[in-house]
């Protein structure tokens, strides 16, 4: 490992880890949408890493970079090694999860419930950072029952960025251990985005990014006038031609001159190869279902799309699926601002 540590990019939009959805093929995906914006694998325990496939939880292809691993886990030397063994398969760098809120995640003593106890997750930030030259960051919520007020949060904050973290992703909700699902979890709680305005405040030179509720890029824009960084999280799956003009809005590059209808050519491609690998279609093609949000004729691409992909597909699929769209919104750039009331209208289909 070098000494000396790498400087963190600032990368002010990411799509957050989510289980279930942020694997592989979901990024890929994303990728042809979007070059710039930081992705995130889902959730890997040290577990899985140290005693299970490592090429199969980590195995990543270059086009999916900048991306992030995320740990999770509650042992320092785990984690420390897990962030080795995750530096050495080239991730941008290496995160810690202390916000999930589930069962399964607490019996394993990791995720929200780590928030109790800052002083244990700067112990494993530390190991982490020690261990690796790519940047350590934490996700965490802006507390838990019992550690709820803006004092915790802050006091968190203090502790675990002295330990190392190189940026703190706060989701702008508490976590409710007890009686909500990780589902109501993201929805229930109230947002209170004004205590990670607060918390950037008082540590001007800690990168603090927001994550929690945001399905717009004028929410982005708005959030990034008092914080670093934006993390979007359900409206990726629900809505991903939102990052079509991320990279030209929050990273200055040019406008990409891309239709729908290439992107999706592109996919269909990418189904074939995969399948031909013994991918199951599904698995794929459920990444997709929501790519063309509000949009005429999308009611129709999703019902074909759920209904045939889980019984021995046609390889062209997905093609009979566009067949619902209208070609003037295929073939449009993807980086254009759709007005016509005609296309743009979910009402009419």
């Amino acid at each position: 490992m070098s000494s000396v540590k790498e400087k963190p990019i600032l990368y002010p939009v990411s799509v957050a880890p989510m289980m279930d959805w942020t694997d592989r093929h979901f990024r890929y995906f994303l990728r042809l949408i979007t070059k710039h914006t930081l992705l995130y694998t889902e959730m890997i325990t040290t577990g899985a890493i140290l005693r299970g496939n490592k090429e199969r939880h980590l195995a990543f292809s270059p086009e999916e970079l900048p991306l992030a691993l995320q740990l999770g886990g509650d042992d320092p030397k785990a984690l420390a090694e897990s962030s080795r063994i995750g530096q050495d398969y080239g991730y941008t760098e290496i995160n810690l999860n202390v916000g999930c809120p589930s069962d399964k995640v607490q019996e394993g003593n990791f995720g929200a419930c780590l928030m109790r106890d800052p002083n244990q997750v700067a112990e494993m930030i530390a190991a982490m950072s020690s261990s690796v030259s790519v940047p350590v960051t934490v996700k965490c919520r802006i507390g838990i029952p019992g550690k709820d007020r803006f004092d915790d949060l802050e006091e968190f904050v203090s502790i675990v960025s002295r330990a190392g973290a190189e940026r703190i992703t706060i989701h702008a909700r508490i976590a409710i251990l007890d009686g909500l699902s990780p589902a109501q979890n993201r929805s229930v709680p109230p947002l209170r985005y004004e205590d990670v305005y607060e918390i950037k405040r008082r540590f001007p030179d800690l990168k603090i990014e927001l994550n929690g509720g945001v399905k717009t890029l004028e929410e982005i824009s708005s959030h990034l006038t008092r914080v670093d960084g934006v993390m979007i999280g359900r409206a990726a799956y629900e809505n991903p031609f939102l990052f079509s003009q991320v990279d030209s809005l929050f990273y200055g590059s040019p406008i990409r001159k891309r239709t729908r209808r290439e992107i999706f050519g592109e996919m269909q491609e990418y189904v074939r190869a995969k399948t031909a690998d013994g991918e199951k279609p599904s698995r794929i093609l459920r990444h997709l279902l929501g790519a063309f949000h509000e949009i005429r004729g999308a009611r129709s691409y999703r019902r074909i799309l759920t209904e045939k992909m889980h019984s021995n597909p046609s390889p062209n699929l997905l093609l009979e699926a566009l067949g619902s769209i209208p070609d003037e919104f295929l073939d449009r750039d993807i980086g254009s601002v759709d007005s016509s009331h005609s296309i743009v209208s979910e009402s009419v289909v």
